[in-house]
Protein backbone atom coordinates (compact mmCIF):
# COMPACT_ATOMS: atom_id res chain seq x y z
CA UNK A 1 0.00 0.00 0.00
CA UNK A 2 1.07 3.45 -0.64
CA UNK A 3 1.16 6.37 1.81
CA UNK A 4 0.02 9.46 0.48
CA UNK A 5 1.86 12.51 1.97
CA UNK A 6 -0.61 15.47 0.78
CA UNK A 7 -1.60 16.30 -2.82
CA UNK A 8 0.27 16.33 -5.94
CA UNK A 9 0.44 19.87 -5.86
CA UNK A 10 2.23 19.99 -2.70
CA UNK A 11 -0.22 21.18 -0.55
CA UNK A 12 -0.55 19.56 3.13
CA UNK A 13 -3.34 16.84 3.04
CA UNK A 14 -5.80 18.36 5.69
CA UNK A 15 -8.10 15.30 6.49
CA UNK A 16 -7.20 13.32 10.26
CA UNK A 17 -6.70 9.38 10.06
CA UNK A 18 -9.54 8.06 12.23
CA UNK A 19 -8.48 4.54 11.57
CA UNK A 20 -6.28 4.39 14.82
CA UNK A 21 -8.70 6.33 16.69
CA UNK A 22 -11.62 3.80 15.65
CA UNK A 23 -9.43 1.10 17.03
CA UNK A 24 -8.69 2.86 19.91
CA UNK A 25 -11.93 3.69 21.20
CA UNK A 26 -12.88 -0.22 20.11
CA UNK A 27 -10.24 -1.48 22.76
CA UNK A 28 -11.38 1.11 25.54
CA UNK A 29 -15.45 -0.17 24.69
CA UNK A 30 -13.94 -3.82 25.27
CA UNK A 31 -11.86 -3.08 28.28
CA UNK A 32 -15.26 -0.84 30.17
CA UNK A 33 -17.60 -4.30 29.06
CA UNK A 34 -15.14 -6.75 31.07
CA UNK A 35 -15.04 -4.15 33.93
CA UNK A 36 -18.82 -4.04 34.65
CA UNK A 37 -19.13 -6.82 37.45
CA UNK A 38 -21.73 -9.61 36.67
CA UNK A 39 -25.23 -9.01 37.78
CA UNK A 40 -25.61 -11.43 41.12
CA UNK A 41 -28.39 -9.48 42.48
CA UNK A 42 -31.51 -12.23 43.70
CA UNK A 43 -34.60 -12.14 44.98
CA UNK A 44 -35.55 -15.01 47.69
CA UNK A 45 -39.07 -16.11 47.46
CA UNK A 46 -40.46 -18.40 49.41
CA UNK A 47 -42.39 -20.89 46.68
CA UNK A 48 -45.24 -23.33 48.13
CA UNK A 49 -43.76 -26.87 48.67
CA UNK A 50 -45.35 -29.13 46.65
CA UNK A 51 -47.16 -32.13 48.08
CA UNK A 52 -47.46 -35.42 46.55
CA UNK A 53 -50.37 -36.39 45.12
CA UNK A 54 -52.50 -38.72 47.12
CA UNK A 55 -53.21 -41.99 45.84
CA UNK A 56 -56.29 -42.50 47.15
CA UNK A 57 -58.02 -46.25 45.79
CA UNK A 58 -61.38 -45.89 44.21
CA UNK A 59 -64.11 -46.67 46.54
CA UNK A 60 -65.04 -50.12 46.76
CA UNK A 61 -68.57 -50.98 47.19
CA UNK A 62 -69.06 -53.83 49.47
CA UNK A 63 -71.96 -55.06 47.36
CA UNK A 64 -71.54 -54.39 44.25
CA UNK A 65 -68.71 -52.46 42.24
CA UNK A 66 -69.29 -51.56 38.21
CA UNK A 67 -65.69 -51.57 35.67
CA UNK A 68 -67.07 -49.23 32.52
CA UNK A 69 -64.76 -48.57 29.79
CA UNK A 70 -65.17 -45.34 27.64
CA UNK A 71 -64.73 -44.45 23.98
CA UNK A 72 -62.04 -43.06 24.78
CA UNK A 73 -59.90 -45.69 26.51
CA UNK A 74 -60.62 -44.43 29.86
CA UNK A 75 -61.35 -47.29 32.52
CA UNK A 76 -63.90 -46.34 35.22
CA UNK A 77 -64.17 -47.98 38.47
CA UNK A 78 -67.93 -47.10 39.91
CA UNK A 79 -67.38 -43.67 38.41
CA UNK A 80 -63.86 -43.16 39.46
CA UNK A 81 -60.92 -43.39 36.28
CA UNK A 82 -58.05 -45.94 37.15
CA UNK A 83 -55.79 -47.58 35.29
CA UNK A 84 -54.83 -51.34 34.62
CA UNK A 85 -51.84 -50.98 37.64
CA UNK A 86 -54.91 -49.84 40.49
CA UNK A 87 -57.43 -52.14 38.62
CA UNK A 88 -55.41 -55.22 39.61
CA UNK A 89 -54.81 -53.75 43.14
CA UNK A 90 -58.48 -52.85 43.69
CA UNK A 91 -59.27 -56.72 42.22
CA UNK A 92 -57.15 -58.11 45.10
CA UNK A 93 -58.48 -56.28 47.43
CA UNK A 94 -62.40 -56.98 46.73
CA UNK A 95 -61.50 -60.88 45.92
CA UNK A 96 -60.52 -60.94 49.71
CA UNK A 97 -63.43 -59.34 51.08
CA UNK A 98 -66.03 -61.71 52.77
CA UNK A 99 -68.62 -61.73 51.28
CA UNK A 100 -67.00 -60.65 47.90
CA UNK A 101 -68.68 -57.96 45.55
CA UNK A 102 -70.24 -58.30 42.41
CA UNK A 103 -68.48 -56.99 39.91
CA UNK A 104 -70.56 -55.72 36.93
CA UNK A 105 -68.48 -55.49 33.01
CA UNK A 106 -69.95 -52.35 31.38
CA UNK A 107 -68.46 -51.34 27.94
CA UNK A 108 -69.54 -48.35 25.86
CA UNK A 109 -70.96 -49.00 22.36
CA UNK A 110 -67.88 -47.57 21.06
CA UNK A 111 -65.31 -48.68 23.13
CA UNK A 112 -61.81 -50.26 22.06
CA UNK A 113 -62.24 -53.94 21.29
CA UNK A 114 -58.63 -54.44 22.83
CA UNK A 115 -58.96 -52.32 26.24
CA UNK A 116 -61.75 -55.01 26.53
CA UNK A 117 -60.22 -57.55 26.27
CA UNK A 118 -57.13 -56.83 28.58
CA UNK A 119 -59.33 -55.88 30.99
CA UNK A 120 -60.94 -59.06 30.98
CA UNK A 121 -57.69 -60.59 31.32
CA UNK A 122 -56.95 -58.92 34.21
CA UNK A 123 -60.03 -59.60 35.57
CA UNK A 124 -59.75 -63.37 34.99
CA UNK A 125 -56.49 -63.48 36.46
CA UNK A 126 -57.68 -61.71 39.91
CA UNK A 127 -59.90 -65.01 40.45
CA UNK A 128 -63.08 -62.75 40.66
CA UNK A 129 -65.69 -65.19 41.55
CA UNK A 130 -68.78 -62.84 41.07
CA UNK A 131 -68.81 -61.24 37.97
CA UNK A 132 -71.25 -60.46 35.30
CA UNK A 133 -72.21 -58.27 32.22
CA UNK A 134 -74.46 -55.82 32.54
CA UNK A 135 -75.48 -53.07 29.42
CA UNK A 136 -76.01 -56.54 26.96
CA UNK A 137 -79.69 -55.33 26.19
CA UNK A 138 -78.38 -52.04 23.96
CA UNK A 139 -76.87 -54.94 21.97
CA UNK A 140 -80.36 -57.01 21.38
CA UNK A 141 -80.73 -56.04 17.78
CA UNK A 142 -77.74 -56.38 15.73
CA UNK A 143 -76.87 -53.12 13.53
CA UNK A 144 -78.72 -50.91 16.10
Amino acid sequence: MAMSGGKEDGSPMMEMNTTPLIDVMLCLLIMFIMSIPVATHSIDIDLPVATPPTDTPPPIDPVKNKIVLTQDSKIMWNGTQIDQGRLIQTLEATTRMTPEPELQFQPEPEASYELSAQVLQVIKASAVTKFGFVGNEQFATFGK
